[in-house]
């Protein structure tokens, strides 16, 4: 058994679309229609057979009210690994990125948190330590 599709529920699916491509780095892995919504992917560049990311649509009135509970307590939904996390900090600082958090050592790992302008937060972390 592994972990090859993980989801993040999105308002909007196009704007994801388009906030994890253009700003975040992802690609585009599928895009399947399923009469309004579809089934979208995608994945890091340097792993383009990687664990693949659904952007998917939030609907359900339940998951919109766990989105937002938990996006108002400041907790992020998900997170990505990064290599040099405080150049990615300004490097998307530099794209309009909001972050809630800026780098922060946290002992093992310095971590960061945004907003991915589809109802989430989102956490990228480096790992400084062994």
């Amino acid at each position: 058994m592994k972990i090859q599709l993980s989801s993040v529920m999105v308002d909007n699916q196009d704007k994801a679309l388009k906030f994890y491509t253009e700003v975040l780095g992802f690609v585009k892995k599928r895009e399947i229609p399923l009469g309004e919504a579809k089934w979208l992917t995608v994945v890091s560049p340097e792993a383009p057979n990687g664990i693949e990311l659904l952007l998917e649509p939030n609907s359900n009135p339940a998951a919109q009210t766990y989105q937002r509970a938990i996006f108002e307590q400041g907790i992020p939904l998900t997170a990505f690994a990064v290599d040099d996390i405080h150049q990615e900090y300004a490097r998307l600082k530099k794209l309009g990125v909001e972050f809630t958090m800026e780098p922060t050592n946290m002992g093992l790992t310095t971590a960061a948190v945004l907003n991915d302008t589809c109802g989430n937060l989102i956490q990228i972390y480096q790992v400084t330590a062994n």
